[in-house]
């Protein structure tokens, strides 16, 4: 196997996953500070699940983020 082409498509996976989540995260918390349905000082609860089809493989990270 070779090891340094596996983290080189592990890491442009990564990336695809972490810019469009940003994206996706950034969008909804402007759209619902600016209905009022979140304010400053409100926390957001947050999980990402990892699935590997067929593999039996499942990594969730729970987390969340106070917004000023």
């Amino acid at each position: 196997m070779n090891e340094d082409y596996l983290n080189i498509e592990i890491r442009k996976f990564l990336k695809k996953v972490g810019i469009s989540s940003q994206r996706e995260l950034e969008s909804h918390i402007k759209q619902s500070i600016e209905s009022g349905s979140l304010k400053i000082g409100d926390n957001v609860e947050l999980e990402m699940r990892l699935l590997v089809k067929n593999r039996g493989i499942e990594h969730i990270i729970s987390d969340k983020i106070k917004i000023e």
